[in-house]
């Protein structure tokens, strides 16, 4: 840190993406990527807006935002993109959390959570998960806070059934409700449908998973249009055009050919269940998971040592050094060759430990 780094900022601790190795090719099962590219028309629309770059992008992504109303099954104006969910988070905790609504959250969630708050100077109260990792909703009944629900939860994989989600929302009509869905495509059910129902609820997603595009950076959130309307003023006070071209097109592109990501989810969830099935076999705890993930731990082996001795074999999961799920690795749904290469690996190491 320089001695000319704002004092504002220099007790802030940064979100830790996940590794990045260039030493060797790795099996890169840590950062809940798609093991598939994108649609075949993705690269052919980007190379073609490549052309056209001396122009700026259009800030109110109106073709792309078109194109998402026909998945999403809601107009237009309900939506706004955004340089990734990330971005979008970040903009709605700008515009709907402050001193006099803080945010609150689950103790055990995605990290940028506290980050944005500390980032933005917004108070927050960190809520427990229940001792079996659950979301409970009666914790955030009339908080009166700002809350935010990653749903399904990560890193545990958890899902909340959308009569929960909705009972959050209706017992916070002062305040709003973000539910974080960049899961919500490998099995639950998005609280889009409610959004016409609820004034307060802010939905986010994102292209990075599901659709295959993380390194695009494409993210959108879905609300009232009054709400969208807010979080446009924050956008457009900060970078207004925030999806390039390149970006926008890829997206456009993908959203026409739906099926091809739809059909990629199903192999995806299949290639999750035989994971673990095959990780239950051998004596794994596998919480019940709705992404394209699985949190698993064993006691034959703690966390850090089996995310350490499979680095070493050249697949990367992601350890979480917290107390309460140090023992846990969360473990992306690849391809299923890169399942069995992991399992077979993983018999080897605790093979082993056992000699």
């Amino acid at each position: 840190m320089s001695s000319y780094f704002s004092d504002r900022y220099k007790n802030l601790v940064p979100y830790v993406p996940g590794e990045q190795p260039q030493d060797k090719k790795y099996i890169k099962l840590n950062t809940n990527e798609s093991p598939f590219p994108p649609s075949p028309s993705v690269a052919k629309a980007v190379a073609e807006e490549s052309g056209r770059l001396q122009l700026y992008s259009d800030p109110e992504c109106i073709e792309l935002r078109e194109q998402m109303s026909k998945v999403l099954g809601i107009e237009p104006e309900y939506i706004i993109m955004n340089n990734g969910s990330d971005e979008t988070l970040n903009f709605a905790f700008m515009a709907f959390a402050d001193d006099d609504r803080p945010l609150a959250f689950p103790d055990i969630t995605y990290g940028f959570y506290p980050v944005f708050a500390e980032l933005n100077r917004i108070p927050y109260v960190e809520i427990p998960l229940s001792a079996d990792f659950d979301i409970l909703p009666s914790d955030y009944f009339g908080i009166n806070k700002t809350v935010v629900i990653a749903n399904p939860n990560a890193p545990t994989g958890k899902y909340l059934p959308l009569d929960a989600i909705e009972s959050i929302i209706k017992s916070n009509p002062h305040n709003i409700v973000i539910v974080d869905e960049a899961y919500i495509d490998f099995g639950g059910e998005s609280a889009v449908k409610l959004v016409k129902k609820y004034d307060n609820l802010f939905v986010t997603g994102t292209f990075s998973k599901s659709r295959s595009m993380a390194g695009v950076r494409l993210g959108f959130g879905v609300a009232n249009p009054k709400l969208i309307s807010d979080v446009n003023t924050i956008k457009y006070s900060t970078n207004p055009y925030n999806v390039n071209r390149l970006t926008s097109a890829a997206g456009i592109a993908a959203l026409k050919e739906q099926s091809y990501y739809d059909a990629a989810c199903r192999t995806i969830m299949a290639n999750r269940e035989w994971t673990a099935k095959a990780l239950t076999d051998m004596g794994f705890d596998v919480m019940p998971s709705c992404t394209n993930f699985v949190f698993a731990k064993t006691p034959q082996i703690d966390g850090k040592a089996l995310y350490l001795a499979l680095k070493d074999k050249g697949v990367l999961v992601r350890h979480f050094d917290k107390e309460r799920i140090k023992e846990y690795n969360r473990i992306t749904i690849g391809t299923m060759e890169q399942m069995q290469t992991l399992i077979k690996y993983i018999k080897e190491i605790l093979e082993d430990k056992r000699q």
